[in-house]
């Protein structure tokens, strides 16, 4: 199983940005699809995540500014920023909890992170 990240970049203190996700291997199933952060000397935190029938949350730093959403028949998540603030700087990672075609258990697998700068 692979997570592919893409996206990010650099944008101006109130602009935008998306992200997205792609699993792809042996999947049987995914439950549910998340993107997470770190920012240079702090903890991992979570930013928001999305169940497989769709029921989201999220941090409250972004509540009302970011939108999770998934599409189950490409196995792939996204993240839209808007709003976007200096202190959403950080690395954003996708992390996905699902069971593929030679595990019956759910494990997380993780993304390579992508770097998402906001200038004031």
């Amino acid at each position: 199983v692979q997570l592919q990240a893409s996206g990010g970049g650099l944008v101006q203190a109130g602009g935008y940005l998306g992200l997205s996700c792609a699993a792809s291997g042996s999947i049987f199933s995914i439950k549910t699809m998340g993107w997470y952060r770190q920012a240079p000397g702090k903890q991992r935190e979570l930013v928001a995540t999305i169940s497989s029938d769709g029921n989201s949350n999220y941090a409250d730093s972004v509540k009302g500014r970011f939108t999770i959403s998934r599409d189950n028949a490409k196995n792939t998540g996204y993240l839209r920023m808007n709003s976007l603030k200096p202190e959403d700087t950080a690395t954003y990672y996708c992390a996905v909890d699902l069971t593929s075609m030679i595990d019956s258990d759910y494990a997380r697998y993780w993304g390579k992170g992508t770097q998402v700068t906001v200038s004031s």
